[in-house]
């Protein structure tokens, strides 16, 4: 499935593709598949595919199309705060997305059949976490990923604000699903080659709608000796944030914030408009002179050569701030191009280096990155 947009050079021309072709609509939904390089998601040696509007698939480890997890990601319309399942959670890369938006007090859990995919995406999240300036930019939620069968999960979970399945879902599952999700919350997933949202409105109510037709595989039945019963599925806890936790999260929020105004500061200062000398208006001198109008004697001013020379100095004042202006503008579309390198700087970390505190508390807010 896939192959809707035209292949990209790298991730954020392929981005560029799909805002075009409408499949991402909300600029939240545009930061977090910019923040994420779904490069970083391919094995070595495929990299080179990434950026192409298809599926990838190698041993267990599946991707499915962009345009597929673009329609995901707007269909779920995440908000700060939700509670996320991903079903058939794969490499982590959607859940790494959703936690960008869903931000460090919603919770994001996974569940993937295959034990190697679970430690793949494991893998994957701990190199974001360290190596990508994208998780000093944004408050993130950290998704957890467990090992089972997405049909076994055990009777008494708790429910979520918003769910997705990554695989086909069999009529006869569809309301195994519906009853994971919470009233007012939002279920995505493919039944019937139709990628479908459903939204619960009350306690037996619910509201579908097609996004696109789709092609799925379907859910991996577990397969179990005569006679024994399937492995019921654990998700992991709700935990409530520790106090040591919460406070990395402000003190991170706030040296974030003073980041962005001393970042807007220069900006606004790039973008003031030079100020133009003002003229000096000088009097104009005149000769009167009078003429004959029938018999009558009547005044007429009459222009000197020194007005003439004023008016013509005048006109190539006029030229030369006319070109002055143009010169000013060429000039602040060069500090645009550098307004967006100096944005590109990870300028958290740099406030917090520079903060009178112990390395090892520099380190802890720093979720122990190296850069």
């Amino acid at each position: 499935m896939g192959g809707a947009v035209s292949a990209g050079e790298d991730n954020d021309d392929l981005i560029d593709n799909l805002k075009e072709a409408q499949y991402i609509r909300t600029e939240k939904v545009e930061q977090a598949f910019r923040a994420i390089d779904r490069g970083d998601y391919y094995l070595d040696g495929y990299r080179d595919s990434a950026y192409k509007d298809l599926a990838w698939k190698h041993g267990n480890i599946h991707l499915s199309a962009p345009c597929i997890y673009s329609e995901v990601m707007e269909a779920l319309k995440l908000q700060p705060g939700l509670s996320f399942l991903n079903l058939g959670s794969g490499t982590g890369y959607l859940s790494t997305m959703v936690g960008l938006i869903i931000g460090p007090f919603g919770v994001s859990h996974g569940v993937e059949l295959h034990k190697d995919v679970v430690e793949y995406a494991r893998e994957k999240l701990d190199d974001f976490i360290k190596n990508s300036d994208s998780f000093d930019k944004f408050e993130f939620c950290e998704p957890v990923f467990v090992v089972g069968n997405c049909l076994e999960i055990s009777t008494d979970s708790h429910q979520y604000d918003r769910i997705y399945c990554g695989a086909g879902v069999q009529k006869d599952h569809e309301n195994y699903m519906k009853v994971l999700l919470k009233i007012g919350g939002i279920l995505v997933m493919p039944i019937e080659d139709q990628l479908t949202q459903i939204t619960r409105t009350g306690q037996c109510t619910w509201d579908s709608k097609n996004i696109l037709a789709v092609s799925f595989a379907p859910l991996a039945q577990q397969s179990v000796a005569d006679g024994e019963k399937p492995d019921a599925v654990q998700l992991p806890p709700v935990t409530v944030r520790g106090l040591q936790d919460l406070s990395r999260i402000y003190i991170r929020r706030t040296l974030r914030s003073l980041a962005k105004e001393e970042a807007l500061g220069k900006d606004v200062a790039q973008r003031l408009p030079q100020k133009r000398k003002r003229r000096r208006c000088r009097r104009r001198r005149r000769i009167s002179t009078y003429v004959f109008v029938g018999n009558q004697l009547i005044p007429q001013m009459v222009e000197s050569e020194e007005e003439e020379q004023q008016q013509q100095q005048h006109a190539e004042e006029e030229r030369k701030e006319v070109a002055a202006a143009a010169a000013a503008e060429e000039e602040e579309e060069r500090d645009l191009g550098d307004i967006e390198i100096l944005k590109q700087v990870n300028m958290l970390r740099d406030q917090i280096m520079s903060l009178p505190l112990p390395e090892s508390l520099k380190a802890y807010l720093l979720y122990y990155r190296e850069k």
